[in-house]
Protein backbone atom coordinates (compact mmCIF):
# COMPACT_ATOMS: atom_id res chain seq x y z
CA UNK A 1 0.00 0.00 0.00
CA UNK A 2 1.03 3.43 -0.78
CA UNK A 3 2.16 5.76 2.07
CA UNK A 4 0.43 8.85 1.70
CA UNK A 5 2.82 11.90 2.99
CA UNK A 6 1.64 13.16 6.09
CA UNK A 7 1.73 17.06 6.56
CA UNK A 8 1.87 17.06 10.34
CA UNK A 9 4.94 15.57 10.12
CA UNK A 10 6.30 17.38 7.54
CA UNK A 11 6.79 14.24 5.24
CA UNK A 12 8.65 14.93 1.49
CA UNK A 13 10.20 12.07 0.69
CA UNK A 14 13.17 11.67 -1.39
CA UNK A 15 13.03 10.17 -4.92
CA UNK A 16 15.64 11.10 -7.15
CA UNK A 17 18.20 8.46 -7.43
CA UNK A 18 21.41 10.77 -8.71
CA UNK A 19 20.42 13.15 -5.66
CA UNK A 20 20.20 10.06 -3.06
CA UNK A 21 23.85 8.76 -5.15
CA UNK A 22 25.23 12.22 -4.10
CA UNK A 23 24.37 12.48 -0.78
CA UNK A 24 25.24 8.33 0.08
CA UNK A 25 28.77 9.69 -1.90
CA UNK A 26 28.94 13.03 0.74
CA UNK A 27 28.62 11.22 3.87
CA UNK A 28 31.15 8.24 2.57
CA UNK A 29 29.82 5.71 5.16
CA UNK A 30 31.98 2.63 5.88
CA UNK A 31 31.16 -0.77 7.03
CA UNK A 32 30.82 -0.90 10.61
CA UNK A 33 30.50 3.14 11.49
CA UNK A 34 27.59 3.13 13.96
CA UNK A 35 25.17 5.65 12.47
CA UNK A 36 21.94 6.68 12.86
CA UNK A 37 19.28 8.04 10.50
CA UNK A 38 16.71 10.49 11.55
CA UNK A 39 13.43 10.62 9.80
CA UNK A 40 13.94 7.83 7.42
CA UNK A 41 10.33 7.63 5.69
CA UNK A 42 10.16 5.24 3.09
CA UNK A 43 14.29 4.37 3.19
CA UNK A 44 15.01 6.06 -0.06
CA UNK A 45 18.53 6.68 2.05
CA UNK A 46 18.26 4.07 4.34
CA UNK A 47 19.08 1.01 1.78
CA UNK A 48 21.85 2.43 0.10
CA UNK A 49 23.15 3.23 4.00
CA UNK A 50 22.57 -0.06 5.55
CA UNK A 51 23.88 -1.83 2.14
CA UNK A 52 26.86 0.03 2.78
CA UNK A 53 26.94 0.01 6.78
CA UNK A 54 25.60 -3.75 7.88
CA UNK A 55 23.47 -2.25 10.11
CA UNK A 56 22.06 1.17 10.67
CA UNK A 57 19.98 2.61 13.50
CA UNK A 58 16.56 4.47 12.51
CA UNK A 59 14.64 7.01 14.56
CA UNK A 60 10.90 7.18 12.91
CA UNK A 61 8.21 8.91 14.72
CA UNK A 62 5.21 7.64 11.98
CA UNK A 63 4.40 4.35 13.34
CA UNK A 64 3.15 2.82 9.61
CA UNK A 65 6.26 3.65 8.36
CA UNK A 66 8.21 2.63 11.63
CA UNK A 67 6.48 -1.47 11.29
CA UNK A 68 7.43 -1.11 8.03
CA UNK A 69 11.04 -0.71 8.39
CA UNK A 70 11.24 -3.41 11.12
CA UNK A 71 10.50 -5.67 8.78
CA UNK A 72 13.87 -5.09 7.10
CA UNK A 73 16.53 -7.53 8.98
CA UNK A 74 19.38 -4.86 9.19
CA UNK A 75 17.60 -1.78 10.80
CA UNK A 76 17.61 -1.12 14.59
CA UNK A 77 14.45 1.06 14.65
CA UNK A 78 13.97 3.76 17.45
CA UNK A 79 9.56 4.85 17.10
CA UNK A 80 9.93 8.06 18.70
CA UNK A 81 9.98 11.84 18.47
CA UNK A 82 13.28 12.93 18.02
CA UNK A 83 13.59 15.34 20.47
CA UNK A 84 12.73 12.64 23.22
CA UNK A 85 16.10 10.74 21.93
CA UNK A 86 18.91 10.53 24.29
CA UNK A 87 21.48 10.29 21.69
CA UNK A 88 24.17 10.40 24.96
CA UNK A 89 22.20 6.47 26.49
CA UNK A 90 21.59 5.81 22.18
CA UNK A 91 25.43 5.85 21.82
CA UNK A 92 25.92 4.07 24.83
CA UNK A 93 23.88 1.51 23.82
CA UNK A 94 25.60 0.96 20.91
CA UNK A 95 28.66 0.42 22.49
CA UNK A 96 30.55 3.11 21.09
CA UNK A 97 32.44 6.83 21.68
CA UNK A 98 30.60 8.16 19.12
CA UNK A 99 28.08 8.32 16.22
CA UNK A 100 27.59 9.36 13.31
CA UNK A 101 23.80 11.11 12.66
CA UNK A 102 22.16 11.83 9.09
CA UNK A 103 18.77 12.17 8.10
CA UNK A 104 16.09 14.21 6.07
CA UNK A 105 14.75 16.45 8.71
CA UNK A 106 11.17 17.76 9.09
CA UNK A 107 11.72 21.16 7.96
CA UNK A 108 9.01 22.49 10.34
CA UNK A 109 11.45 21.18 13.54
CA UNK A 110 14.75 21.59 11.82
CA UNK A 111 16.43 24.24 14.43
CA UNK A 112 14.90 22.49 17.56
CA UNK A 113 16.44 19.19 16.67
CA UNK A 114 19.82 20.86 15.72
CA UNK A 115 19.53 22.79 19.36
CA UNK A 116 18.89 19.57 20.69
CA UNK A 117 21.71 17.43 18.97
CA UNK A 118 23.78 20.20 20.59
CA UNK A 119 22.99 18.85 24.07
CA UNK A 120 24.25 15.45 22.91
CA UNK A 121 27.33 16.62 20.37
CA UNK A 122 30.08 15.31 22.98
CA UNK A 123 29.13 11.74 21.44
CA UNK A 124 28.59 13.03 17.59
CA UNK A 125 31.54 11.97 15.34
CA UNK A 126 29.89 14.31 12.31
CA UNK A 127 26.16 15.03 10.96
CA UNK A 128 25.04 15.14 7.53
CA UNK A 129 21.22 16.93 7.06
CA UNK A 130 19.23 17.38 4.29
CA UNK A 131 17.26 20.98 5.49
CA UNK A 132 15.61 24.02 3.76
CA UNK A 133 18.60 25.92 1.48
CA UNK A 134 17.97 28.97 3.74
CA UNK A 135 17.77 27.37 7.08
CA UNK A 136 21.65 26.14 5.83
CA UNK A 137 22.45 29.88 4.38
CA UNK A 138 21.96 30.64 7.98
CA UNK A 139 23.96 28.21 9.46
CA UNK A 140 27.21 28.36 7.55
CA UNK A 141 26.93 32.54 7.26
CA UNK A 142 29.58 35.12 7.77
CA UNK A 143 29.31 38.13 10.11
CA UNK A 144 28.22 41.22 8.53
CA UNK A 145 25.49 39.41 5.64
CA UNK A 146 21.94 39.05 6.23
CA UNK A 147 21.58 35.49 7.03
CA UNK A 148 24.59 35.56 10.02
CA UNK A 149 22.31 35.63 13.10
CA UNK A 150 21.71 33.73 16.24
CA UNK A 151 21.65 30.34 14.55
CA UNK A 152 24.65 31.25 13.16
CA UNK A 153 26.40 32.10 15.95
CA UNK A 154 25.33 28.98 18.06
CA UNK A 155 26.13 26.37 15.92
CA UNK A 156 29.69 27.91 14.46
CA UNK A 157 31.41 28.27 18.32
CA UNK A 158 30.90 24.04 18.31
CA UNK A 159 30.98 22.66 14.51
CA UNK A 160 32.71 23.34 11.18
CA UNK A 161 29.85 23.39 9.19
CA UNK A 162 29.71 23.58 4.97
CA UNK A 163 26.47 23.49 2.51
CA UNK A 164 27.80 20.15 0.50
CA UNK A 165 24.69 20.01 -1.75
CA UNK A 166 21.96 21.68 -3.89
CA UNK A 167 19.04 19.69 -3.64
CA UNK A 168 15.96 20.97 -6.19
CA UNK A 169 11.99 20.46 -5.07
CA UNK A 170 11.20 17.92 -7.90
CA UNK A 171 13.66 15.78 -5.96
CA UNK A 172 10.66 15.22 -3.64
CA UNK A 173 7.33 13.65 -3.41
CA UNK A 174 5.04 15.70 -2.90
CA UNK A 175 7.71 18.63 -3.69
CA UNK A 176 8.24 21.17 -0.73
CA UNK A 177 7.50 24.45 -1.62
CA UNK A 178 11.22 25.75 -1.10
CA UNK A 179 14.97 24.23 -1.96
CA UNK A 180 16.78 22.20 -0.30
CA UNK A 181 20.85 21.43 0.37
CA UNK A 182 22.93 18.76 2.28
CA UNK A 183 24.89 20.12 4.98
CA UNK A 184 27.93 18.62 6.86
CA UNK A 185 28.55 19.54 10.23
CA UNK A 186 31.74 18.51 12.17
CA UNK A 187 32.28 19.01 15.64
CA UNK A 188 35.45 20.52 16.67
CA UNK A 189 38.03 18.39 17.97
CA UNK A 190 38.73 21.52 21.03
CA UNK A 191 35.83 23.95 21.34
CA UNK A 192 36.11 26.63 23.79
CA UNK A 193 35.21 25.83 27.08
CA UNK A 194 32.11 27.87 27.77
CA UNK A 195 28.33 27.78 29.55
CA UNK A 196 26.58 26.92 26.95
CA UNK A 197 23.57 28.32 29.07
CA UNK A 198 24.58 31.29 29.84
CA UNK A 199 26.55 31.74 26.04
CA UNK A 200 22.82 31.21 24.79
CA UNK A 201 20.93 33.98 26.69
CA UNK A 202 23.69 36.43 25.40
CA UNK A 203 23.49 35.45 22.05
CA UNK A 204 19.66 35.72 22.06
CA UNK A 205 19.72 38.73 24.11
CA UNK A 206 22.04 40.52 21.15
CA UNK A 207 20.26 39.07 17.83
CA UNK A 208 16.70 40.26 19.72
CA UNK A 209 16.48 43.78 17.95
CA UNK A 210 18.70 43.20 14.97
CA UNK A 211 18.19 46.70 13.44
CA UNK A 212 19.70 48.62 16.62
CA UNK A 213 23.62 48.72 17.70
CA UNK A 214 24.23 46.50 20.52
CA UNK A 215 24.42 49.19 23.74
CA UNK A 216 20.54 49.39 23.64
CA UNK A 217 20.24 45.46 23.88
CA UNK A 218 23.98 43.46 24.88
CA UNK A 219 24.48 46.28 26.73
CA UNK A 220 22.28 46.28 29.43
CA UNK A 221 22.70 42.73 29.83
CA UNK A 222 26.88 43.23 30.37
CA UNK A 223 25.79 46.01 33.26
CA UNK A 224 23.66 43.23 34.85
CA UNK A 225 26.50 41.25 34.61
CA UNK A 226 29.13 43.56 36.29
CA UNK A 227 30.86 43.86 33.08
CA UNK A 228 33.11 46.24 32.68
CA UNK A 229 35.62 45.57 29.55
CA UNK A 230 35.79 47.82 26.57
CA UNK A 231 33.65 45.23 24.17
CA UNK A 232 32.82 47.58 21.17
CA UNK A 233 28.95 48.19 21.59
CA UNK A 234 28.79 50.68 18.86
CA UNK A 235 27.99 47.50 16.29
CA UNK A 236 24.93 45.54 15.59
CA UNK A 237 24.65 41.71 16.17
CA UNK A 238 25.50 40.62 13.02
CA UNK A 239 29.05 42.45 12.59
CA UNK A 240 30.44 40.70 15.30
CA UNK A 241 32.13 37.60 15.01
CA UNK A 242 31.46 33.78 16.74
CA UNK A 243 35.50 34.57 18.05
CA UNK A 244 34.59 37.64 19.93
CA UNK A 245 30.70 36.56 21.27
CA UNK A 246 32.70 33.22 22.84
CA UNK A 247 35.25 35.56 24.24
CA UNK A 248 33.12 38.24 25.91
CA UNK A 249 31.26 34.95 27.39
CA UNK A 250 34.61 33.53 28.71
CA UNK A 251 35.02 37.02 30.65
CA UNK A 252 31.93 37.48 31.92
CA UNK A 253 31.68 34.06 33.42
CA UNK A 254 34.58 34.81 35.76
Amino acid sequence: MKHIARKRFGQHFLTDAAIIDAIVSAIAPSPGDAMVEIGPGLAALTQPLVERLGRLAVIELDRDLAARLRSHGQLDVIESDVLKVDFSALAERLAVPRIRVVGNLPYNISTPILFHLLDHVAVVQDQHFMLQKEVIDRMVARPATADYGRLSVMLQWRYAMDNVLFVPPESFDPPPRVDSAIVRMLPLAEPPAIDIGRFSTMVQVAFSQRRKILRNTLGRWLDEQGYSGDFDLQRRAEEVPVAEYVALVQTTQT
